[in-house]
């Protein structure tokens, strides 16, 4: 629940030590419309109702943060990316721009304070950061630049690019560099703390740790130098494997997400602590399909062996599903409470 000092305990984290008070984070804004009762295309959409979900999540289940990632469409149904998605299904891109030169010099900075969804969002951050102040991290969203172009070309014709025509792909990532830096740094105008900083299409799960040092690792840190004194940034490519997490610490991120998949200890002993890392409560496994004692039991696990070496901030590994029962979420949150100054000493 929100509390003075979250900023300092997540710093700790950062800084490799323990937090005097674990956080209790979830990625869980499907989940919270539901249980707020709302539909998520008005949600997304709509500022007033963003944060009145946010607010009532954070009442009810007591998140230290609020997190509103919201959708992946956001810019890029500014720059002529088709966009499918309606009720309570999340808005997703389609009928991508064609991979050519021609597309990219079409491309026009969009005024991210003024067009389509981008002030909802803005609006949004600042409703929350207005009502909770310092007691909670208020967290937008932004892409890397290789996700980004993949956003716009499509994942298969992005890739293909690295071999195509790999001037046409840099470049890209170039007109995206600026972008969401821009788009980051109103974010942190409007009173973000954090930046949940999406790469989901750079990882090991779609290309090599070569191709992946080759073609990500500078436009992704390029941005996250650009953040640097505005605010916190924490990666999330749903990475599972310790070479590629050490790779990604090295790119000036505060924290780094580690996906469900992923074995957190060894993830946490390879980034050594360069940066945070945070996760990986099993979101299907546990949070829905499980028990409030098997998700009591997992988060135990995790702050005591993980955890308590410092460095680490709690979370689920990916999005909680909507369908997740409430007093499993229930359990997370009050583990985490009642567990960690246990742990902690």
């Amino acid at each position: 629940m929100p509390y003075a000092g979250v900023m300092d305990d997540v710093r700790s984290a950062i800084r490799g030590a323990r937090p005097k008070r674990m956080p209790f984070f979830a990625c869980s804004e499907e989940f919270d419309v539901r249980m707020a009762g709302e539909v998520y295309e008005k949600y997304c959409a709509d500022s007033k109702i963003m944060a009145k979900v946010q607010s009532s999540a954070v009442d009810r289940f007591g998140y230290d943060w609020s997190w509103m990632q919201v959708d992946d469409c956001i810019i890029y149904e500014l720059l002529g990316v088709g966009v499918v998605g309606s009720g309570n299904i999340l808005r997703a891109t389609k009928d991508y721009r064609p991979a050519t030169r021609a597309t990219l010099d079409s491309l026009k900075m969009p005024s991210l304070r003024k067009d389509g969804r981008c002030p909802v969002l803005l609006d949004a951050i600042k409703r929350m950061k207005d009502k909770y102040g310092d007691t909670l991290m208020v967290v937008g969203r932004t892409e890397g630049p290789y996700s980004s172009a993949g956003l716009l070309y499509g994942i298969e014709a992005t890739n293909f690019l690295m071999f195509e025509d790999a001037e046409l792909l840099r470049d890209t990532m170039k007109f995206f560099i600026e972008l969401q830096s821009e788009f980051g740094r109103a974010q942190f105008e409007a009173g973000a703390d954090a930046l949940w900083y999406g790469d989901c299409n750079a990882s090991s799960h779609l290309m090599s740790l070569k191709t992946y040092k080759e073609f990500v690792v500078g436009p992704l840190a390029a941005v996250v130098k650009n953040y640097k004194g505005h605010g916190l940034t924490i990666l999330h490519s749903s990475e599972e494997k310790p070479d590629y997490a050490a790779v990604m610490a090295g790119t000036g991120i505060d924290i780094l997400s580690i996906g469900p998949g992923g074995n957190l200890a060894e993830c946490h002993a390879a980034v050594n602590k360069k940066c945070a890392v945070i996760g990986n409560v099993d979101p299907i496994g546990e949070l829905m399909n499980g028990t409030p004692a098997s998700v009591a039991k997992q988060v135990e696990g995790i702050l005591r062996t993980v955890s308590v070496k410092g460095g680490h901030l709690i979370n689920s590994g990916e999005m909680v599903p909507r369908a997740t029962p409430e007093q499993n979420m229930m359990a997370f949150g009050n583990a985490v409470r009642e567990i960690w100054p246990k742990v902690a000493g």
